[in-house]
């Protein structure tokens, strides 16, 4: 079963405000920012209203007759805590102001309202905080659902695939051999097999077969005794004997040279060790997980490895999927990484905006999860925000899929059809935004009469996209001002 994720729907505000004039004129600036507006000019009947769970923001005058706008926003906090709070008044003072910030609202607007935009912007902000939260939730919940697989993390088809394979073999004794690139998480299937095994409460032993010379790999394995070759000055046991009764780990298998291959394959058929100098055997009990990064099949019709030995290993076969053709485990392990490395830096960075998830679900993740896992960990140690944003990610990653060439479909080839062509779409947008609105010297109004639409919808484009800010200008009439901040 996949994870689930919110259902896309407009944002569902709530404003209460006993002033009928200002009410009005916010459920039409709101209402032509496509929100669905629950508009009421009752403190009370307004906090009734606040318990439907499909609220996101809510908008809450300060001075109301019967329940205080800072009564009832102490109430919605207490009943909805998820739900995002603004404030307004028309006697704003600094008190009034970090009291209600205090209490849990989300930001303080002025009545009237200095333009136009003010109070759907200020609405779009705390909308999107709260459609981060809601995420972040639903990663979270996905997270604590794979905490049985320790580390192994997924809720693609091809990981949960693995997963099933994983609670199928770990109680067996059968050897199994993972192939996969390198940072797909070898080891961390090694390592969910063990501890879900009959053998958790004895070793799990694991070695790089890559990193040791030929001659202290088979003494690391194996052992040796004194005297065997120069600096042998004692009996040492092998990794082998260290591992008896529990799980030995030889990643990167395919590294290891001929004769060793060969001290493997007595191993595996006759259960004993020959420590290195040693005339007789030793018995072993250990359970042998083989992982590498190079096909060993092809290896093997090479001439580079075994025969008889690959047979030995590859009774039972998990391929672990790179990372980017699994594109929807991106956000799940971009959270996870988060939430690590927030936890061990002491840093309060407790999600990600949707532009920098976009971002990195769109690469293509060469060195897989232990490239993603790098990113996230320099992100945090870099930030200076709660919510990493794409600001906060390497350069090659902050501009997303290049458009009109070949560079775009080559970054975006790894992903779905419907998936890529989305990205694309949403980068063409932006850039166009963008460079729209530079045109136009960050006017707003000119910048939607050049595209040919209307202002409102071009500014709730700018929000989607996130191009721009607070500082863009409008020549907007003085009427349409007075009308939209009446009251």
């Amino acid at each position: 079963m996949s994870t689930p994720t919110p259902q896309k729907r407009p944002a569902k505000i709530l404003v209460v405000d006993d002033d009928k004039i200002v009410l009005r004129a916010a459920k039409e600036i709101l209402q032509r920012e496509g929100y669905q507006v629950v508009a009421i000019d009752d403190a009370v009947e307004g906090l009734a209203a606040a318990k439907d769970p499909s609220i996101d923001v809510a908008v809450l005058d300060i001075k109301m007759p019967n329940l205080s706008g800072m009564e009832l926003l102490g109430a919605v906090k207490q009943v909805r805590p998820e739900v995002e709070v603004i404030m307004m008044t028309a006697f704003a003072t600094v008190e009034t102001a970090v009291a209600a910030v205090k209490a849990g609202a989300y930001d303080y607007l002025t009545k009237p309202f200095e333009n136009i935009d003010e109070l759907s912007l200020t609405v779009a902000k705390a909308a999107e905080r709260k459609a981060l939260r809601d995420r972040t939730r639903v990663l979270e919940e996905a997270l604590s659902a794979k905490s049985q697989f320790e580390d192994l993390i997924g809720q693609s088809p091809q990981m949960r695939a693995v997963f099933k394979l994983v609670e199928t073999v770990s109680y067996s004794t059968a050897t199994v051999l993972i192939q996969g690139e390198s940072g797909t998480g070898k080891e961390l299937v090694a390592r969910a097999i063990h501890f879900r095994s009959p053998r958790k409460d004895r070793p799990f032993v694991a070695v790089n077969c890559s990193a040791l010379t030929d001659t202290l790999l088979e003494s690391e394995l194996f052992g040796h005794v004194k005297g065997a070759f120069t600096g042998a000055v004692g009996n040492k046991k092998g990794l082998f004997e260290a591992a008896d009764g529990g799980t030995i780990f030889l990643d990167e298998i395919g590294d290891v040279p001929p004769a060793t291959q060969v001290r493997l394959l007595r191993v595996l058929q006759e259960g004993e060790v020959k420590r290195v100098g040693a005339s007789d055997t030793i018995k072993v009990d250990v359970r042998v997980i083989a992982a590498s990064n190079v096909d060993l099949l092809r290896a093997k019709e090479q001439g580079k490895f075994r025969e008889d030995l690959f047979y030995r290993l590859n009774v039972i076969s998990v391929t672990l999927p790179p990372l980017r053709d699994r594109p929807e485990d991106v956000p799940l392990l971009a959270h996870h990484f988060l939430k690590m490395y927030a936890g061990k830096l002491g840093k309060k960075v407790t999600g990600i905006a949707p532009r920098a998830m976009e971002a990195l679900t769109c690469n293509r993740w060469v060195g897989n999860v232990r490239e993603l896992e790098n990113v996230i960990e320099r992100a945090v140690v870099l930030t200076s925000n709660e919510i990493l944003d794409v600001e906060d990610l390497p350069s090659e990653l902050r501009e997303g899929p290049r458009g009109g060439g070949e560079v775009e479909v080559f970054s975006l080839a790894h992903l779905p059809y419907a998936q890529a062509k989305k990205l694309a779409m949403r980068a063409f947008e932006r850039r166009y935004l963008s460079a729209l609105l530079e045109r136009c010297s960050d006017n707003v109004s000119q910048a939607a009469r050049a595209a040919g639409v209307d202002r409102s919808n071009f500014r709730r484009l700018l929000r989607q996209y996130d191009v721009g800010g607070r500082s863009l200008s409008d020549d907007v009439d003085d009427g349409e001002r007075e009308d939209a901040t009446a009251g």
